[in-house]
């Protein structure tokens, strides 16, 4: 069974490492797609023993499908953000699923979101995530801009997991989710999703993580602070939608629509969100 593995990268080279040898140390051919880098993350890929492809960014969805592209003919498909690794451990139990001659569309591995804030470090909360997909499944599309979910797949599990750096300030957690959810809420304009009560989203939200995960019994006051963080997506994207059916940010709901995903994101970015 021939195994691809795949990671999107721009300049992530403190945390870049770690995730190509533990790919590498799995699949028989892994891409480092390089969106822009400038601080020598393609170059440390190549050094590895990754194969650096170019590809101008124009959101998470285009992106991975280049990825998926790029590889050499594949059985699965194996994919990390750049921000993820995978321990010796994780790494047998994967060689182990390997070697089973695996038949299920999918396979979800669990990943375990750490957060570093001040001298502390907790275990924010662990997700389960389809991150092992036969190559004719591992499909994504251009206007999947943001949070490019794989339709919903019957498939299996394997107990190998995924450390992911999760969060190092609430400030910069906090400000990625709001770009996040202007994003989301671009693409459900243009595709006339339903709008949620915002308070109950953010509400439920905060409590999904600060309780069910546990995440308040293992970081306490900072744990809750990054949780309403966090769960500011959940309210900020609903927010965001109602705008933009109210005719707010004209010229990004334009371009999204005209598929310049590229300006979208450079926009976004740089707050020019007219």
């Amino acid at each position: 069974m021939k195994l691809g593995g795949y990671v999107l990268h721009r300049d992530n080279r403190d945390t870049l490492e770690p995730c190509l040898r533990g790919l590498l140390a799995l699949c028989d051919d892994v891409v480092a797609l390089d969106t822009g880098a400038t601080d020598g993350s393609a170059e440390l890929a190549r050094s590895l023993g990754a194969r650096s492809v170019p590809h101008a960014w124009r959101g998470y969805g285009d992106a991975r499908d280049a990825a998926v592209r790029a590889l050499a003919p594949c059985d699965y498909v194996f994919y990390l953000d750049s921000d993820e690794e995978v321990g010796a451990d994780a790494v047998e139990a994967l060689r182990a699923w390997k070697a089973t001659d695996p038949t299920q569309d999918v396979y979800r591995l669990p990943r375990r979101d750490w957060a570093e804030l001040g001298s502390r470090r907790f275990r924010y909360r662990t997700q389960w995530r389809a991150r092992l997909v036969r190559r004719e499944k591992a499909v994504w599309r251009p206007q999947q801009i943001v949070h490019e979910a794989l339709p919903k797949m019957a498939g299996g599990r394997v107990n190998a997991f995924i450390e992911h750096r999760f969060a190092t300030s609430v400030e910069r957690r906090s400000a990625k989710e709001d770009r996040y959810a202007l994003l989301w809420a671009l693409r459900a304009h243009a595709e006339q999703r339903r709008l949620k009560p915002v308070g109950v989203q953010r509400v439920a939200s905060w409590a999904r993580d600060c309780v069910l995960k546990g995440a308040l019994w293992r970081g306490g006051a900072e744990a809750s602070r990054l949780a309403w963080a966090v769960a500011g997506y959940h309210a900020a994207k609903y927010a965001y939608l109602r705008e933009l059916r109210q005719g707010g940010y004209p010229e990004l709901a334009r371009a999204y629509a005209e598929g310049r995903y590229d300006e979208v994101f450079a926009r976004v970015r740089d707050g020019a969100l007219g």
